[in-house]
Order: C-alpha cells, then structure tokens, then sequence
C-alpha cells in the first residue's frame, strides 16, 4: 500500500544533523526537477526579499521564511516526519508508533511537495516554505511543473498495491494515476454529517478532515493491514469503526471515490 499525503504549510526547525544531501532522498528519477526546483528558490529568496514574499504568498510576519530558503543548501537536517507537522501529522503522530508501524510508515507513506516533488517520512530535509501553488519566474506553477517528473517515477513507486490518495487538491494537481494504476487509487474525503431541523446535513470542515485522515493513517499502520485493492481497503477501514461510502469508478481507467462520515469533530 502506497498513502498519498500533503505535506504541512508550518515546519518544524531544521535539525542539526548534516545538511541536505540530494542525493539521499527517495524517488532518484526526481533529483533533476528537485534541482531546479531548490537552484531557483534560493536564487529567488536571496536575490529580492520582497518579491519573493510576493512570489510565495507569504504575509509581513513569516518574512523570516525567507530567509529559511535562502540557508536550504547548508541548513540542518531532520527526517521529513519530523519536519512536517500540523492537524495531520499530529493525529499521525509518528513518534509515537511502535517499531513495526514505524517501518511499515517508512515504506508505505510519501508526502508530496512543492519543492522536492514528493519524499519519503525517513528521508532527511531541511525546514523550507515552498507550497505546490507556487509559480516560481523562472520555472512556472510548481503544481504543473512536476507532472511529467512525477509521471516517470509514480507507476514504480505505487508498484502494483493499492494507492490511498489523501492529498489536497493543489498537490494532486502535481500528479493524477491512469489506466490500470488508477483502478487501484482510492481517494478520500471526510464530511462531517450533523442534524439540523432533523435534517442531515453534510460538510467538509478543514481541521477535522486532516485530523481525522491523520487518525485514519495511524490506524492502517498500527494494525498491520495491507488491503490489495480499495474494495478490501472499505472492508478494513470499516473494521476500524470508520463509517465508509464508497463509489465504485463507473468507467475504466479512475479511481474509487471513498467518503469517510464522522459526526464529531475532534
């Protein structure tokens, strides 16, 4: 099982292990679009403060992210679970998963990112702000940018498993599975149900859909699962206590639609 996850706008310090070695990270067919990627953030960040503030859409008070990006290449570094923090990761909450949930962790979760494409949780990075709704100058809307990358890696990395797509849509924008492989990709979202006037009524609330497919990660993993399609992930979501609907695609060649009904927000 491969789980899409979007990485978190806040980031924890960078560690005071050895800087960045690019080298390192997983998914080595995107070393080339990541170097082009971090060549002009750094250039941008060190170049014109204010513009790239602009560039990253950042307010007056995280002017010192700025600054963060310019140290990329020297900065400290700390495994990307550790970095990546926020609803879902606290709900995740990595740190705390026995030995056996941490290494199915490290093989089954791949965050996505503006500017790195996508890493693995045990790979090492540097705190950095950089979101895939970026356009750098020189290199355009980031979302668009690592499609052709991520469209050569994906298919190995998904090998032939089940895919849980929880990605937001600005970093599903940077990759989308077709034919077969998509057949096998299950995306989720979570509504809140409540009754108002004895009417049930539906919606999506921010917080409490990251909190809740932070949960939902933590479960799969703690519990060993490894469902070989998104019809037998419903069946184990299920047996977790989730409330699952799930619509089957009704053509060839796209993903299952799984909706996961909670009626309190935590």
């Amino acid at each position: 099982m491969l789980v899409l996850l979007p990485p978190s706008e806040g980031k924890a310090a960078s560690g005071r292990g050895a800087p960045l070695k690019p080298e390192s990270l997983s998914l080595p067919g995107l070393a080339g679009a990541r170097a082009a990627v971090l060549d002009e953030l750094v250039g941008l960040c060190a170049a014109d403060q204010e513009k790239a503030r602009e560039v990253l859409g950042l307010s007056e008070g995280l002017r010192g992210e700025i600054a963060k990006n310019v140290e990329l290449r020297t900065a400290g570094t700390r495994p990307a679970g550790e970095i990546y923090t926020g609803v879902l990761y606290d709900a995740l909450d990595l740190a705390s998963l026995d030995a056996a949930a941490k290494r199915r962790a490290g093989k089954s979760l791949l965050v996505f990112s503006g500017l790195w494409g996508a890493v693995r949780v045990g790979d090492r990075i540097p705190s950095y702000r950089c979101s895939m709704g970026v356009r750098l100058p020189g290199l355009g809307a980031l979302g668009a940018y690592w499609r052709d990358p991520m469209a050569r890696v994906m298919p190995e990395a998904a090998g032939d498993g089940l895919v849980l797509d929880l990605r937001s849509s600005a970093y599903a924008a940077a990759w989308k599975p077709k034919g077969e492989l998509a057949e096998r990709t299950a995306s989720v979202r979570v509504l809140h149900s409540q009754l108002v006037d004895g009417v049930e009524k539906r919606s999506v609330v921010s917080h409490f859909n990251k909190a809740t497919k932070g949960r939902m990660v933590r479960d799969l993993l703690v519990s060993g699962a490894r469902p070989k399609g998104p019809a037998k992930l419903v069946e184990t979501l299920r047996g977790l206590g989730y409330v699952v609907e799930a619509e089957a695609p009704v053509r060839a060649g796209r993903p299952w639609s799984l909706d996961v009904v909670v009626t309190e927000i935590h």
